[in-house]
């Protein structure tokens, strides 16, 4: 019998098609403290944020919320809230550990993700950045600044300083965002990284930086952890399988009380799943699990019977996102066999804010 630990994958922009922050990347929290409130009504249930920036010019997408500030902080923790007609005391995330449950922050920057007409538009000193020079195939005109290694310093810092933040606005830990083509899947991905320097070049140049941001925010979060994926944003390498063995191999050898590895499934290509014949043998997570064993090892992308069989067969944690953003109950549909309504069916959601076209 399969002993199933629930985790929450808590995208908002993906829940509500709304805005998870305002203009100043300050969560909704109204909605936000609803929101996760609900889904963490199963004691012991493990929240994981949506993508939270970690400083200004590491953004460039419009209403991320950020927790570079005093005022994004307390926001996040802000107590006395109206919600459902009934006065709650709680901040957003004490409510969530009044319900017996957890939530950690997960913390990244953009790169060259990011719209530079956004990042000019809040500060024309943003500068539009990743690993190389190397454009999104889909933006062949728009050529990132490679950062320089004072930059890239910096952004270490920048990570360490979010994450003491979001320890203070009540978050149990962190997950560094190191995949799906984000900043630092910039830098350990040879597709986008052609640096000649020590940032580029072999596996342990490519992986220095993101291992550099582990090593720091180890140094100031107790439980802290890392998500690692290789898909979207043309971050599709030829074989990864060596790339990421020696990254998971560097954080077990260095940190033996890290909190979790977290990875998504192959058979989850953006928002569709894929036939199991179309998964290539150097996409499967399965010799992630070999390193990290017996270490806690996160799952992601399945359905119901593939999470049963991944926690029974496997030891997997396994960590639902769309099925519990639609879901409240994501817990109960899946022990109980109850039907499971999957984002894009009607009558699911009634969010009375307005409404932001993504």
């Amino acid at each position: 019998m399969a002993t199933l630990v629930f985790v929450s994958i808590c995208t908002l922009i993906n829940v509500f098609k709304a805005l998870p922050a305002d203009e100043r990347r300050q969560p909704h929290t109204e909605i936000v403290k609803e929101y996760y409130t609900q889904r963490s009504h199963a004691p012991g249930t493990l929240l994981i944020s949506e993508g939270i920036v970690i400083a200004p010019k590491a953004g460039g997408l419009p209403h991320f919320p950020g927790i570079w500030s005093q005022e994004m902080i307390t926001a996040w923790e802000r107590p006395g809230l109206l919600i459902a007609n009934t006065y709650s005391p709680y901040q957003v995330t004490d409510s969530i550990h009044a319900k017996g449950s957890f939530i950690f922050c997960q913390l990244f920057g953009q790169g060259r993700s990011a719209d530079p007409k956004v990042l000019a538009a809040e500060d024309s000193s943003f500068p539009y950045v990743s690993a190389s020079a190397i454009p999104l195939s889909t933006r062949p005109s728009d050529v990132p600044r490679p950062l320089s290694v004072d930059e890239i310093h910096e952004y270490t810092q920048l990570f360490v300083q979010a994450s003491l933040n979001a320890i203070e606005a009540g978050f149990d830990g962190v997950e560094i965002h190191g995949a799906n083509g984000y900043l630092l899947d910039q830098f350990t991905q040879d597709v986008s990284n052609h640096r000649t320097d020590e940032y580029g070049g072999s596996i342990e140049n490519r992986a220095r930086f993101p291992l550099e941001v582990v090593d720091a925010v180890v140094k100031v979060c107790i439980l802290e952890s890392s998500l690692t994926r290789n898909n979207g944003l043309d971050m599709t390498m030829t074989d990864p399988v060596p790339t990421f063995t020696y990254f998971a191999n560097e954080i077990k050898r260095r940190h033996p009380h890290f909190a979790y590895l977290h990875a998504v499934e192959p058979r989850v290509a953006g928002t569709a799943f894929r036939d199991e014949d179309e998964i290539k043998p150097q996409e499967e997570n399965d010799f992630l699990r070999k390193i990290w064993a017996p270490k806690p090892f996160i799952s992601a992308g399945h359905t119901r019977a593939s999470g049963i069989e991944a926690a029974d067969e496997k030891g997997d944690l396994v960590a639902f996102g769309r099925q519990f953003i639609s879901n409240v109950s994501c817990c109960l549909h899946v022990c109980f066999l109850l039907s499971i309504r999957m984002i894009g069916e009607p009558s699911i959601f009634h969010v009375n804010i307005p409404m932001h076209r993504l």
